[in-house]
């Protein structure tokens, strides 16, 4: 019998096996002391066409500036009103929709304060790894400090920046664009 390296594969397009229990699409219950927020969007390739096949996941801390996990004791002892995880598919147009709250400021390796933010990963057929991004939240005074947001060129940080919506006042939008003149900032992690 030979032995011979199995060939890598790519992420995908086979979420829903085994990962389904893992979709989240409401981050918080209607016990959390924020008021809901949803966020809406679509992924798109460097055409400009959607991705029918990406998800997303999103890790964010919870009002507070606090993540959930084992060196957050506090936050573990705290009532499930808040998951700070979620992992969201987009339908075949390409779009997502998740709610969740706004986060608090969490500590930089500075010490300092970062701006509120989610993390969230992009997975989909012809990725070997993810893709890594954060979202930021408009009008938000402490994006102008966030040491992060700081080390992108000033003319691509409005893609790592949620838009107000028409659809309500508790209602952002955020794209993703993977190649392109509007590619969203991606981080090597």
């Amino acid at each position: 019998m030979s032995r011979r390296t199995t060939p890598s594969q790519t992420v995908g397009p086979f979420f829903s096996i085994g990962f389904s229990w893992l979709e989240r699409t409401n981050l918080a219950t209607e016990f959390t002391d924020q008021p809901p927020i949803t966020i809406h969007g679509g992924v798109f390739d460097g055409d400009g066409q959607p991705v029918p096949d990406a998800v997303l996941e999103i890790w964010q801390a919870d009002s507070r500036g606090r993540y959930a996990g084992p060196d957050q004791p506090a936050a573990l002892s705290m009532p499930t009103s808040f998951f700070g995880f979620g992992r969201v598919p987009v339908n075949d147009r390409g779009e997502f929709r998740f709610s969740t709250i706004k986060p608090g400021g969490v500590p930089g390796t500075d010490g300092r304060p970062q701006a509120p933010h989610l993390e969230l990963s992009i997975f989909m057929r012809g990725l070997l790894r993810r893709l890594v991004t954060r979202l930021y939240f408009p009008d938000e005074p402490a994006n102008a400090s966030d040491s992060v947001l700081a080390l992108v060129p000033v003319p691509r940080r409005s893609t790592l920046i949620a838009q107000k919506d028409s659809c309500g006042e508790d209602c952002l939008r955020w794209d993703v664009h993977l190649q392109g003149n509007h590619e969203t900032v991606f981080f090597d992690c």
